[in-house]
């Protein structure tokens, strides 16, 4: 269900509401990583951030949240964060043509935080134990396994000429498409098992399980409106269908037309997925803003 992202704008958007204590925040990063720094790409964010320029020594996880309250300057009565989660091809919430821009999609999620005219992203970089070369970023939503070696996460503050137009996805949508995802990639999982030569494959339902225990101890704010956390959970459910079914297609499955059929099956259901999330980090992030 989680990636740092989503994590860090949702509690640091719940303690500028007052909805939560700085404290929390850290907790909830420290789920991630047991350290975070944070250091600005170029001048104008160090000046909108407060961080260092031209050094760029890390700062660490308090200086995060300063970073974050120094760039968000709330007004007041709604949040200035918000969440992107970008693939190549599909960059909804990002200034084109921008190294932000690019970093975002390499890691596979960012956050803009401030006012339209002084707004600045940040992009999270994984780096991992004994040099682990696991890839640039990991898709929201990462198993165990890929956590296991993270080491820290630093975080790099970009400056943007202007505040990305949010593209609204109305939740009870993202809820209703959701449903008919789960009833389809749980088809598509069965007709890969039924499909399995042998006999000898785990229970993938089992398998899925794991994968879904493995995000339990990240928590929401309270404030979270319940269909709100209810939309994540169906999500967190499908994308764990999408991680096992995806580690069966190539694992000795023989070619057949069930096979393809349940490949075609599963391949949109990332977008609803990541729609689905969208939605609801947004629903919660207005959330904490109505007390």
């Amino acid at each position: 269900m989680w990636c740092p992202s989503v994590s860090l704008s949702i509690w640091a958007n719940a303690w500028l509401a007052g909805a939560a204590a700085p404290d929390d925040v850290l907790d909830a990063l420290s789920l991630w990583a047991p350290t975070h720094s944070v250091t600005a790409y170029d001048s104008v964010a160090a000046e909108r951030t407060g961080l260092p320029w031209p050094d760029l020594d890390d700062a660490g996880a308090v200086s995060l949240l300063q970073t974050m309250r120094t760039a968000a300057r709330p007004a007041g009565s709604s949040p200035t964060i918000a969440l992107a989660l970008p693939i190549p091809g599909d960059v909804r919430g990002l200034p084109p043509g921008t190294q932000f821009g690019r970093d975002a999609i390499a890691a596979g999620e960012a956050i803009i935080v401030g006012q339209p005219d002084s707004a600045v992203g940040l992009v999270p970089d994984f780096e991992y134990e004994d040099s682990a070369d696991i890839g640039s970023g990991f898709e929201c939503g990462p198993e165990l396994s890929s956590l296991s070696s993270l080491s820290s996460l630093s975080w790099t503050a970009y400056s943007l000429s202007a505040m990305p137009a949010a593209e609204h996805v109305d939740l009870g949508d993202a809820e209703y498409t959701l449903r008919s995802a789960v009833r389809a990639a749980a088809d598509a999982l069965g007709a890969l098992r039924a499909d399995a030569p042998g006999g000898g494959l785990d229970d993938p339902r089992r398998m899925v399980e794991e994968v879904l225990e493995s995000t339990q101890a990240h928590r929401i704010p309270d404030h979270a409106p319940t269909r709100a956390a209810r939309v994540l959970e169906n999500a967190a459910h499908v994308d764990a269908i999408i991680t096992v079914s995806s580690g069966l297609i190539p694992s000795g499955l023989q070619s057949s037309s069930e096979v393809q059929l349940a490949s075609d099956a599963l391949r949109p259901l990332t977008s609803v997925v990541r729609s689905a999330r969208l939605a609801a980090v947004s629903s919660i992030l207005q959330s904490a803003w109505r007390g």
